[in-house]
């Protein structure tokens, strides 16, 4: 077989090519040169890029076999996620990669500003000793405001605290409790930039924070106040700064990022007390290297059609520890469903009952589509392109929670309504300390039994000698029957086979189980990757 294409249109870092290893054609190509990556993208499955390569509409037009696009970085600015997405095409980044080098470069910043390092360095190689000049001040019982307490607002935090600092923070999504544990007091914007002697921001780029650092908020603050961004620039208003600095509201500045980059000339860059830096706070060496094995990592996850913790366009976000183990559950339920249905349902239900009801399980409603339309379509199907295959087909889809579940501590339900009216379920578990799968209904017959990868299932009339016909019939043909159970609604009424065996059933077998024992249906669900 042919082995996957990665295309590696920038720089990635040794590490990160090691993950890929022999199981991929990995390719090299100048992202940054048009002419020479759109005839490359021609035939890969998958595009690593950095920051220099625009992966806009054409460049996704002109990859018709392309299943993922990787960044090797935080930011996805030169991704078109929106195109990407209607092409089914998954987009990931590396958001953690440098969580602890922006963290460190924050810390680096508020003490240069607060101790006048780059500017007494400057001096000094001119020939200048000016001790009094540069005279700082500590942070010890100082009040460090951290606007936006995510990943590396918390780093932030937690390295501040040795320093002897109070903590205060402004973030809107995040529980008070949540900020107690961090021993971070929650405050309002107001709050923050009239207590705090030294804010730091840490917001993403959004319209809601374009500019909200203007100067409205800088003639709230102290006029010993030091800012440091590291974030995203433009969050802080250039121009409102450099009026604050110039009329001495504002003592001094630590700034990483601009509104426009590459920057080498501000009107900030005349003032003595505001420390610079070219946008290096993901700028380690161990933070490039994480970069590149992270999304490498999300290329062979994508590429295996496994989910994605790192996807951007795909729904339910990071996987919980306790959600993880049941997407092979469910997607082998949506593979069970559809053989046993023999078509695409028009309704499908994803019910989730129990414990597990409590986390985020919308990743759940995925790994069941994937398993519904993996058997239909010849495609790969993925996280992505499972509900545009579903919203193609007409597919009405709805995901079902609930913490009641009388038999089960937790148990997952794909049940559909096929065009003709019926009602097609298969549900799910995993059970013990092992977390072993085990099917548990089907159709709405009880069962308890491990789905390996040939199973097979017969309703028909409950009636003596049946179970003899069906391992005759086996037997003759050379199948052997690894495990069977019968379920019946009530005795003399309808019953349901539901066996898992060695190797596949002949169709043909099938049909002629299916006549002997006058089967109302009979099906079987092969699981083989």
């Amino acid at each position: 077989m042919n082995k996957p294409v990665v295309l590696v249109a920038e720089e990635l870092s040794e590490a990160g090519l090691a993950v890929l290893g022999a199981d991929f054609e990995v390719r090299h190509t100048d992202g940054a040169d048009r002419s020479q990556l759109l005839p490359a993208l021609a035939d890969v499955d998958a595009l690593i890029v950095r920051s220099a390569t625009q992966v806009d509409a054409e460049a996704i037009a002109a990859a018709p076999k392309l299943r993922v696009v990787a960044r090797a970085g935080v930011g996805l600015d030169n991704v078109d996620v929106e195109a990407a997405t209607k092409a089914g095409v998954m987009v990931v980044n590396a958001p953690t990669s440098n969580i602890t080098s922006a963290a460190e470069h924050t810390v680096a910043l508020i003490l240069a500003s607060a101790r006048n390092v780059a500017q007494a360095h400057s001096a000094l190689k001119d020939g200048e000793w000016k001790r009094s000049k540069y005279t700082g001040v500590e942070l010890d019982e100082k009040v460090v405001g951290i606007l936006g307490l995510g990943k590396i607002g918390q780093l932030v935090a937690q390295r501040l605290q040795p320093f002897g600092v109070e903590i205060i923070a402004y973030d809107p999504y995040l529980q008070p409790a949540r900020a107690a544990a961090m021993g971070v007091r929650l405050a309002s914007l107001e709050e923050v930039l009239q207590q705090a002697d030294f804010i730091t921001v840490h917001l993403p780029k959004s319209k809601e924070t374009i500019g909200l650092i203007g100067d409205r908020e800088l003639h709230m603050v102290k006029p010993t106040v030091r800012l440091i961004n590291v974030a995203r620039g433009g969050i802080i208003d250039e121009n409102a700064l450099y009026s604050a600095l110039k009329e001495g509201r504002v003592a001094g500045a630590g700034i990483d990022v601009f509104a426009k980059e590459p920057c080498t000339d501000s009107p900030l860059f005349e003032f003595d007390q505001v420390v610079v830096t070219p946008h290096l706070g993901a700028s380690t060496h161990e933070a490039q290297e994480k970069a590149g094995t992270q999304v490498a990592r999300s290329v062979k996850l994508a590429l295996a059609g496994e989910f994605v913790p790192d996807a951007v366009n795909v729904q339910g976000g990071a996987v919980a520890e306790d959600v993880k183990p049941g997407l092979p559950l469910t997607e082998k339920l949506g593979r069970i469903f559809t053989a046993l249905a023999g078509e695409v349902a028009t309704r499908l239900d994803v019910e989730v009952r129990g414990e597990i009801s409590a986390q985020d399980v919308r990743v759940l409603e995925l790994a069941a589509l994937k398993g519904v339309f993996t058997d239909v379509v010849e495609d790969a199907v993925t996280y992505v392109n499972a509900p545009l295959l579903a919203k193609d087909r007409g597919v009405v889809v709805e995901l079902v929670t609930s913490a009641e579940s009388p038999d089960w501590r937790n148990v997952i339900t794909v049940r559909g309504v096929l065009a003709d009216g019926r009602t097609v379920s298969v549900s799910g578990t995993l059970s013990g300390p092992r977390q072993i799968t085990k099917i548990v209904e089907v159709n709405g017959y009880a069962m308890e039994i491990e789905p390996t990868e040939h199973l097979a299932f017969f309703t028909y009339a409950d009636r003596p000698g049946i179970v003899g016909i069906v391992g005759r019939l086996l037997g003759e043909h050379n199948v052997n029957i690894a495990s069977m159970q019968v379920s019946r609604d009530v005795k003399g009424g309808k019953a349901l086979i539901a066996l898992t065996v060695d190797t596949a059933i002949p169709s043909d077998v099938v049909e002629q189980i299916a006549a002997e024992i006058g089967a109302d249906s009979g099906r079987t669900v092969d699981l083989e990757d």
